[in-house]
């Protein structure tokens, strides 16, 4: 098979995956996509391939994370959360198909822009990579307070880090003890499943199950579906106004150049500067809407892109979570050295393959939510256990840490994913902190401690 056929197959194997993922409620970017990507680069998938199918992924899975949001007023995934009160507000006002169409409109246009300007931008900061890479150590540890400052437990998070960083090289001088080897994919896999995790062991807990109990199941109301278009494709430059337009184009634009900054916190900020430019509720809630989404999408897309096209090192919340496979994926990919997409692909290459993962992603997953957004919603609430998934994800996980070191690896991943889990649901340490801290604790232990 071509390379060409390789990458829009695993394009459509993405998009198709994630566009279905999407539907439902509550599910972790960074949980679901570091496992799945993880398996594609260890299934022997070449770079280009598991570009397309990570560009697809990400475009889906924020396509279709609008459905649960606008129609049931539930976040489907974290990025979905700052949505929430718009959405909320157009379901009131029995409009939610209107909320759901301008958020995946949104989101189409700002994928589409924030990949030339990522891919540019990477290009232009590849001139100071020497700098970057030969100052990696202290880089990290100098971001992982950045983020962690600007975390839900802002200071408990900073303190955290010394602390943290002792956990994972301790963790990491009893594997090689007894394996002779470096582990980092089933860091990985820990620090990503660690909410769902530490949400089980809550719930298995006598004292602590009683924060999580409900005593009835939620009850959610869905509009009828209406159409306003001919034919199964909309088009969504259509779809909205020439303000919305606008302010979607400035918005995604910017946020792709700060790289550098939390995803939601980017859509939060976007959001809260358009609405208040714009007055009465409809219109205001409605370009919210359509720009938060967009600003889900150019983040998610350029925080991915930059590091890997002007590094080769995580330097972004996003490459130090649900991308981080692309750059740290033992034994196919690495940071130390260098071995990674960055190694593999020019930033013509990752324009032409993130393009062709991104068109895939749109015309399977964009008129599929304008079309089918409400029986899809019905189908997932009635059928799909959450519970469920969340089991498949934890095994996909066992799986891939058995792959790199047996029953070591799986009792290694569920340490971290207990300690990081509890760390990020008690304390507000985020996940980004906390691969952040990973990569910077050789540093830290061996300027600190000398080992």
């Amino acid at each position: 098979m071509s390379l060409l056929l390789t990458v829009i197959l695993f394009a459509f194997i993405g998009a198709i995956v994630f566009s279905l993922i999407g539907l439902i409620s509550g599910t972790d970017e960074t949980a679901i996509m570091v496992p799945l990507t993880l398996l594609v680069i260890l299934l022997g998938a070449p770079p280009a391939a598991v570009f397309a199918f990570f560009m697809a992924a990400v475009l889906a899975k924020h396509l279709t994370h609008a459905v649960p949001t606008a129609l049931m007023g539930i976040p489907g995934d974290t990025t979905a959360v700052p949505l929430i009160d718009h959405a909320t507000t157009l379901r009131r006002m029995g409009m939610p198909h209107v909320a759901l169409r301008k958020m995946i409109s949104g989101g189409v246009i700002g994928a589409f822009i924030a990949l030339p300007t990522a891919v540019l931008l990477g290009g232009f900061l590849g001139q100071f990579a020497d700098f970057f890479k030969a100052s990696a150590g202290i880089i990290f540890t100098l971001a992982a307070i950045l983020i962690a400052f600007f975390s839900k437990g802002k200071w408990v998070s900073i303190l955290m880090i010394l602390p943290f960083a002792f956990f994972i090289k301790s963790l990491n001088l009893i594997s090689f003890s007894i394996l002779d080897k470096n582990l980092a994919i089933s860091f990985f896999l820990g620090i990503a499943i660690g909410p769902m995790f530490s949400d089980i062991l809550i719930a298995t807990s006598s004292s602590a199950r009683r924060s999580i109990e409900r005593d009835k199941a939620k009850e959610y109301h869905l509009a009828p579906e209406t159409k306003s278009w001919r034919g199964y494709f909309p088009n969504p430059l259509k779809i909205l106004t020439g303000r919305q337009k606008f302010f979607t184009a400035i918005t995604t634009f910017i946020s792709s150049l700060t790289f550098v900054f939390s995803p939601v916190g980017m859509t939060s900020l976007m959001g809260e500067i358009v609405g208040s430019r714009t007055k009465g509720t409809y219109k205001k809630s409605t370009t919210s809407l359509t720009v938060m989404n967009g600003v889900t999408e150019s983040t998610y897309i350029a925080e991915a892109l930059i590091p890997l096209i002007a590094f080769g090192i995580p330097l972004s919340p996003v490459a130090l979570g649900p991308a981080s496979p692309l750059f740290n994926a033992p034994p196919v990919y690495s940071v130390d050295p260098i071995n990674n997409l960055h190694t593999y692909l020019t930033s013509w290459e990752f324009f032409l393959y993130g393009a062709i993962g991104l068109i895939v992603a749109t015309l399977i997953a964009y008129p599929f939510s304008m079309n089918y957004a409400r029986k899809a919603s019905v189908i997932v609430m009635r059928l799909v256990s959450q519970e469920a998934i969340v089991a498949m994800f934890i095994g996909l996980a066992c799986l891939l840490a058995f792959h790199e070191a047996q029953l070591v690896g799986i009792v290694l991943t569920f340490t971290v994913a207990a300690v990081g889990g509890l760390l990020n649901r008690i304390l507000g340490m985020g996940a980004g902190v906390q691969f952040m801290v990973f990569y910077a604790s050789s540093w830290l232990m061996m300027t600190i401690f000398g080992i």
